[in-house]
């Protein structure tokens, strides 16, 4: 069954009688007339659509918790509706944690993951309530420690492993193979294990976390995934009596950006995990565990846009022609990290079939702040806006005041209404956190 990470567009987009694209009920001219660009738009039906589609695959294990892998972009109003959608969160900093918090969700439905938390964050977590933290390494499992002493607390903890599985997906967000930042190598369980055991009286160690990457495409590695975590939790349990009943597998799955993308559905993973469970519980006596899951990118990516207005245009003699924009790297960094490619469209010239080869530049003072490269595209005028698919995941949330730029604001799209759920920043809020010594105003 397909899924909405599998389609480039939202799933309400459409071309509306003004000739314009349209999303969530929404003229995306209208809404850039209104909020002003750049200008990020989510689609509420899309998001709902894919916590929907995940809830459903997954159905037939009882065992299975669903978490939001906030990182991908973490609001209040998002925290609101993975909440009703019956997720948690999973959360990696203190910002993402204070801001759940802040929206009231229920923090006993969280979890925190991070290679290096500070005191500050785990004191936060644990005061707060989170019921699981991922640890990362034995610095942190020395540190959580203290904090859960201080604070006269047990914490449930997980160990983070490298289960040594490569995707084919770009290296840096390669997260599962052995040559990582992540994570506890397989031989260095045991050490933290008896640590643990003799030294940490206040962690209790209830399962094992993997994530094996970002952006992924293949069925296969979560079978494999599986079968690492699962193999390890026998000889843990043969090894040092100790029943682990819960994995977290992290998430991973892969949208659609460009028509030579080539998704697999929530469906096609599901399937492929609950049988490798199945099969992997058999083959090593162990009972069917608890298993986290945590979906990010998936969830929100396909749902969000962002707009642009046109400016100023060049045409290199005999070379390319370059169409800038009113943002750039300050509001998707993506392009320039991980040469990510996105679909583009004239969202008030969604028909016109005359077409031009056109790069679309940024604002920036960076030669390398492209944000598509040699794409086809309506001849484009000053004021046209310029719709990019699939920035729901890493726009916003990776966002930077580079060259004191303003972030965005950011608008949720239901059945023609549009509601900001962030605010443009203005130019007090950017200086607000300055301060000038005394002795420079001398």
């Amino acid at each position: 069954m397909k899924t909405a990470n599998q389609d480039i567009k939202p799933i309400t987009t459409r071309i509306n009688d003004n000739g314009n694209i349209e999303i969530g009920g929404c003229d995306l001219i209208e809404l850039a007339n209104k909020y002003a660009t750049p200008l990020y738009v989510f689609d509420e039906e899309t998001i709902r659509s894919m916590t929907k589609s995940y809830k459903d695959a997954f159905k037939s294990y009882p065992n299975m918790r669903m978490m939001f892998a906030s990182k991908a972009f973490m609001t209040k109003s998002i925290c609101k509706i993975m909440a009703q959608e019956g997720f948690g969160l999973d959360l990696c900093s203190g910002g993402e944690i204070y801001t759940a918090y802040s929206a009231g969700f229920d923090m006993s439905k969280t979890l925190f993951n991070g290679n290096n938390k500070s005191y500050e964050e785990l004191e936060l977590a644990v005061k707060l309530g989170i019921e699981t933290i991922s640890c990362d390494n034995f610095f942190e499992l020395a540190l959580l420690n203290n904090v859960a002493m201080a604070n006269d607390k047990q914490v449930n903890i997980l160990l983070r492993i490298t289960p040594g599985i490569e995707c084919h997906t770009h290296e840096y967000i390669q997260t599962g193979h052995l040559d990582s930042k992540f994570g506890f190598d397989l031989t260095q369980i045991d050490e933290a294990i008896e640590i643990i055991k003799d030294e940490y009286k206040n962690l209790k160690l209830i399962g094992l976390h993997a994530h094996i990457g970002s952006q992924i495409f293949e069925k296969q590695v979560y079978f494999d995934e599986v079968e690492v975590i699962f193999k390890e939790i026998k000889r843990i349990k043969d090894k040092f009596g100790i029943n682990l009943n819960t994995v977290n597998l992290g998430g991973g799955l892969g949208i659609k950006y460009t028509e030579k993308d080539k998704p697999i559905s929530v469906y096609e993973i599901a399937e492929t995990i609950i049988n490798s469970i199945k099969i992997n519980t058999e083959k090593y006596g162990i009972e069917k565990p608890i298993v986290y899951i945590e979906p990010g990118r998936s969830i929100i990516g396909t749902a969000g846009v962002t707009l642009y207005t046109a400016g100023s245009s060049k045409q290199v003699p005999n070379g390319r022609r370059y169409q800038a924009v009113d943002g750039g790297m300050s509001d998707n960094p993506r392009p320039s990290l991980y040469q990510a490619e996105y679909t583009v469209e004239i969202a008030n010239k969604p028909n016109e079939t005359e077409t031009e080869l056109v790069t679309i530049s940024g604002k920036h003072c960076e030669s390398g702040d492209i944000l598509a490269k040699d794409v086809l595209l309506p001849v484009i005028e000053e004021g046209d806006v310029i719709c990019f698919y699939d920035t729901g995941a890493y726009g916003y949330s990776m966002s930077t005041n580079y060259n004191r730029v303003l972030k965005p604001a950011a608008v949720l799209v239901n059945n023609g209404k549009s509601d900001i759920i962030i605010n443009r920043q203005t130019y007090e809020q950017l200086c607000e956190s300055d301060v000038i010594p005394d002795r420079l105003n001398g």
